[in-house]
């Protein structure tokens, strides 16, 4: 299976604004700077699909990507689901009303939205045990229903040596290891995402 097309939808404040959930989705998250908008517009071969910021933390809206797959199916040519750009975490320069009202937004998204599933947690290779990213792995599996699945995706991997990238391999071995700049693990997150999705249905 294969992204054909991936166009934006929507932006959205809360989850109360949000498109009907109609449409099975993957929420992407992670901290501020660690890579996100590059890897949705990798995955999606869309140059300026997400739109990244010079400012980390400016994005505080939920972005909606409609994301059609090809099947070989000829039944059901094509499939749907929608990609998830939520605001990035542990941005420093926000107000702090601004903040609150940011967090519970989402985390109203994440604990709420009833066709949710899947969590792609991105982590940067290079500090792999922050205590925020640990924060939030708790909560994702506080929260995470049976139906759910939280994937880790660490980034810049081609920032790490041979060595270092064996020893986080070794750690996490069901994580997935990218590199936007060589297009590593991007084909293994795809797969990841159409396996859990739609299942034996894959090209």
């Amino acid at each position: 299976m294969r992204i054909i097309d991936a166009k934006f939808l929507q932006s959205a404040q809360s989850v109360e604004d949000s498109p009907p959930p109609n449409v099975a989705e993957v929420a992407f998250l992670g901290r501020s700077n660690v890579g996100k908008s590059s890897l949705l517009n990798t995955l999606t071969n869309r140059n300026g699909l997400a739109k990244s910021s010079s400012t980390p933390g400016k994005t505080q809206l939920i972005n909606y990507f409609e994301i059609k797959f090809k099947t070989e199916n000829e039944e059901t040519p094509h499939l749907f689901a929608r990609f998830v750009d939520l605001p990035g975490f542990g941005y420093a320069k926000v107000a702090k009303s601004l903040k609150a009202q940011w967090n519970r937004n989402l985390t109203g998204y994440l604990e709420l939205r009833p066709n949710l599933q899947i969590f792609v947690h991105l982590i940067d290779a290079r500090h792999p045990e922050l205590e925020i990213d640990k924060n939030v792995d708790e909560f994702l599996k506080d929260i995470k229903r049976g139906d759910q699945i939280i994937v880790h995706a660490f980034t810049k991997t081609d920032k790490l040596k041979q060595n270092e990238l064996a020893q986080l391999r070794r750690v996490y071995p069901e994580g997935i290891f990218i590199s936007n700049l060589k297009k590593r693990g991007i084909i293994d997150l795809q797969n990841k995402i159409t396996g859990y999705l739609f299942g034996n249905q894959i090209l």
